[in-house]
């Protein structure tokens, strides 16, 4: 059985970068290179061929930055020069992430007409205070505005992105940031709590954030508001109704391969025939990305065996569905017997249960999931 392939796009570029986020973007200062970008991509990305080996793409991720900032004809184009290199898999996914306050730029119709088939709509809250403290650009009423368009124009796969704990947030206001969601008639709603990084304004001058016991209650109350609107919790912070579950996102968990093309994009390949596993990854900076004189690729990583079991793991645990060591040993090529022993602990921990042949994380796995997965990192877990 071939291991599933994703394609990763960067766009690295937003209006304004947002004091809590640490990821590879930067606030777009000048004229967006469009053009020049569109066509590093594709250079990138035919250095990457190789590690297709004959797959087909079953899902393609716009991330960012804000990659609603390329316009629909250019995200057409660069769509069809990809299905000229790569083939597609008839139920292809394609995400474009986008921010309420940039989809007043491009009409979400023409992403959809360009071949986009899924929205990731970056909302955060629904309460204007709030925003504004995450330094967000857009309001309120533009994601309500947003939604009712992605409703008109049939979007029927779509997310709305959430998140809870925010500065000064009370339990009330975080559920009703989540049950206007749902009454949004979202079919995925992304729901997490705002955490403090590195290299971020807001770790340089942390802003006062809910207590442990408010963040637990926000948590535990808000999944139980989901599970009861017919939301699966499938994934830590990923709740989906019926066949609306982010099969992008999903090849990550479940330990699959998937390129990265863009400025510090990430990317896993596995080669079929010696399951040698390597990781690949960009020149973050957007500038020396498009610099002819300078190479896409700044490191090519071997994943060493003994660090391929915690890595599965790390991965896997984050989804909810169960698997079992056949799994395990299609996706790593090395044999379960390195994990049995550590399973068999978690399950005596009652972190883990066995059902069938398959292994899944309990409640209780679930609210100490950090702990769970701290038991694969041990130094004898072995890998032959």
């Amino acid at each position: 059985m071939l291991i599933p392939l994703s394609l990763y796009i960067h766009i690295p570029w937003c209006i304004k970068k947002c004091p809590y986020c640490d990821f590879n973007s930067h606030a777009l200062k000048a004229t967006l290179p469009e053009e020049n970008y569109l066509n590093a991509l594709i250079e990138d990305l035919k250095i990457d061929l190789p590690y297709v080996q004959n797959r087909k793409l079953q899902s393609i991720f716009f991330g960012g930055g804000t990659p609603s900032l390329i316009s629909p004809r250019g995200i057409e184009n660069l769509l069809f020069t990809i299905a000229k290199l790569i083939p597609f898999h008839d139920n292809i996914e394609i995400t474009l992430e986008t921010n309420p306050g940039t989809v007043e730029h491009f009409d979400l119709a023409d992403y959809k007409q360009a071949g986009i088939n899924r929205i990731s709509l970056g909302a955060q809250s629904f309460d204007d205070q709030k925003l504004k403290a995450l330094g967000r650009i857009h309001c309120a009423a533009e994601t309500l505005a947003a939604i009712e368009k992605l409703h008109s124009i049939s979007f029927n796969s779509f997310n709305i992105d959430l998140m809870h704990g925010l500065p000064g947030q009370t339990l009330e206001q975080a559920l009703q940031d989540l049950t206007t969601a749902i009454d949004c008639q979202a079919p995925h709603i992304s729901w997490y709590q705002l955490t403090i990084e590195p290299n971020t304004v807001f770790h340089k001058y942390p802003p006062q954030l809910p207590h442990d016991e408010l963040t637990w209650q926000i948590q535990t109350q808000g999944e139980r508001i989901l599970s009861k609107h017919g939301f699966d919790h499938y994934e830590v912070s990923a709740f989906a109704k019926p066949g609306h579950s982010c099969k992008h996102n999903k090849n990550y968990w479940d330990f699959g391969d998937y390129l990265g093309i863009g400025a510090g994009a990430h990317g896993k390949y596995t080669n079929l025939n010696t399951m040698e596993i390597k990781r690949t990854n960009k020149t973050r900076n957007p500038s020396d990305y498009l610099n002819p004189d300078k190479k896409f690729m700044t490191s090519l990583v071997s994943v060493p065996k003994a660090e391929i079991p915690s890595e599965y793991m790390l991965n896997r645990l984050r989804l909810f569905s169960g698997f079992t060591l056949q799994d395990y040993e299609q996706r790593t090529g090395l044999s379960s017997n390195g994990i049995v022993k550590t399973l068999a602990e978690a399950q005596q921990t009652g972190f883990i249960k066995l059902t069938d042949k398959y292994y899944s994380v309990t409640d209780l796995g679930k609210r100490f999931l950090n702990d769970v997965m701290q038991m694969f990192l041990s130094e004898e877990l072995q890998y032959d």
